[in-house]
């Protein structure tokens, strides 16, 4: 075991807040290897951008560094004399597009999905998808005996149009959070109170959100651990870890069947004698289920790409150790871009001391602690990740069953409602997957599609990253178990058998739980 490296300095790279987990982080769950982050991290940007410009006429690029190896990104800052230019060029539709992706996803999700985010859905399925498709099919059918130079015209491309689907997730898939945001006010406004005491209480909003596709979901060949292209994807990997599940699909999907009909109809007696109230929930709740789902496709999708960009990599990494530039294919990916073209271009330079030096420090920067954020508001100023309005904790704490934690609890954002004690199982990667047992709970930095089959087996997962719209908090909920994420530091604070209660609803790991 490597021991845990000394403190170091989180310095933001610039003004403002400064998040891990947001956008492409979500999908970064280590530092970043320096050839991801020196060439697929900007392609990928500026794809995001690409589809930017095409919706809204204009690029208004976020902010992203590097610090001690791992990604962070900001807003993007604008200057009052900088906002009118932007109106002009998107001719008024920049106004009228955060309006409804900003502001209306949260208050009045059926006026946002009619004016905008219904078309950009249909856009991805009857475009965007389609596009990425072809394109990656073409890719596999050249990638074999594609020269050097056609293979880093395949990897542009492709890192290209996964930003461009990335743009998509954002907007469509990511306003789920936002519609949930806005049926969990509504459900502590309205109907909190009267069902306090009732199962249906108890368990909250997040029932009526588990189990929405009627079908467990299953990892896809080209599901990832990382968007990072040095770790394979599930088609590489093979199964993840073989012990048998914790309850059949079959009776997983019943059992949320009726937990989701029981909480609705207890909600829908509660309002029947206000009409207005039902139907405010009702349009809440269709809208909420609707881009949940939605989500969770898109984010299925996003890494399409990767089992060729992979194949991609080791061609141009054999080439490299042909000529002695390196001394396996996977070195190169601790080269920067320019000595990647470099050594294409003037076979024979010698660049291993460098790939030995960059990967040393890569295993060190791995053992960090990396906060979820760093820097802070520029106006408000205080603690990092807090201003005078903070949607995403607005959202957060809606979606809370309680705000009462026992003692030395780790708090997090209550990802899946439900409650459920067992052993912690630390995961570090895929790896050790197959130590992972039916019943523990699965604690890992992050989880990504590649991770789904161990949820079958989980009592409940916690996460040091994620948001309610992670892939842990969707998954989590399909298969109706409790998960807690955002907790920054779980993996270090808990260790491997260790005995703990996670409350899904409130949001919170119970350490102090009376061990056997």
């Amino acid at each position: 075991m490597m021991a845990r490296p000394a403190p170091v300095n989180w310095t933001a790279p610039g003004k403002g807040v400064w998040a891990r987990n947001f956008r492409l982080g979500e999908w970064l769950p280590d530092p970043t290897t320096p050839l991801f982050a020196d060439w697929l991290i900007p392609r990928i940007e500026a794809g995001f951008l690409d589809g930017m410009e095409e919706d809204v006429r204009v690029r208004v690029p976020f902010r992203y560094g590097f610090v001690n190896g791992w990604y962070f990104n900001s807003p993007p800052i604008p200057k009052p004399w900088t906002v009118a230019p932007l109106i002009v060029r998107s001719r008024g539709r920049l106004p009228w597009f955060l309006i409804n992706v900003l502001l209306r996803t949260s208050s009045n999700p059926a006026d946002a999905h009619r004016a905008v985010l219904h078309r950009l859905e249909l856009k991805w399925r009857e475009q965007l998808l389609p596009g990425y498709r072809k394109l990656v099919r073409e890719a596999e059918r050249d990638v074999e005996s594609a020269s050097q130079a056609r293979l880093i015209e395949l990897v542009n491309a492709i890192s290209r149009q996964a930003g461009i689907q990335l743009w998509s997730l954002a907007v469509v898939g990511g306003s789920a959070w936002k519609m949930e945001s806005a049926l969990a006010s509504f459900w502590r406004k309205e109907l909190a109170g009267p069902l306090s005491g009732t199962p249906a209480g108890l368990l909250g909003h997040q029932v009526l959100l588990r189990g929405l596709t009627g079908t467990l979901p299953g990892p896809s060949p080209h599901a990832v651990y990382s968007l990072d292209w040095y770790h394979p994807t599930a088609s590489e990997m093979g199964p993840a870890g073989r012990a048998a599940a914790a309850e059949s699909p079959i009776d997983i999907a019943s059992r949320l069947d009726n937990q989701r009909s029981q909480v609705e109809a207890a909600a829908r007696t509660s309002l029947i004698d206000s009409r207005g109230k039902l139907t405010r929930f009702d349009s809440l709740l269709t809208m909420a289920r609707y881009y949940a789902a939605v989500r969770e496709e898109q984010a299925m999708h996003l890494s399409l790409g990767w089992p060729v960009l992979r194949r991609c990599a080791q061609g141009l990494g054999g080439n490299l150790v042909s000529t002695g530039t390196i001394a396996d294919p996977q070195d190169m990916h601790f080269l920067t871009l320019d000595e990647m073209l470099d050594g294409v271009r003037h076979p024979g330079k010698d660049y291993r001391a460098q790939v030995e030096s960059r990967r040393d420090t890569w295993h060190r920067q791995r053992q960090l602690d990396a906060p979820l954020t760093i820097g802070k508001a520029a106006k408000f100023g205080g603690e990092p990740g807090r201003s005078g309005y903070d949607p995403v904790a607005n959202a957060v704490e809606a979606a809370r069953t309680s705000s009462e934690y026992p003692k030395d609890a780790i708090i997090g954002h209550p990802a899946s409602t439900g409650r459920a004690s067992g052993r912690v199982r630390i995961l570090e990667g895929l790896e050790d997957a197959d130590s992972f047992q039916a019943g523990e709970i699965l604690v890992a930095r992050s989880t990504a599609p590649a991770w789904t089959p161990l949820f079958a087996r989980a009592a409940a997962v916690v996460t040091d990253g994620g948001t309610l719209a992670a892939h842990a908090s969707i998954i989590a909920r399909e298969y109706g178990i409790p998960a807690v994420v955002g907790t920054r530091d779980a993996t270090r604070r808990l260790h491997t058998g260790q005995l703990v209660t996670v409350d899904g609803g409130a949001g919170y790991v119970d350490t102090g739980v009376q061990q056997d």
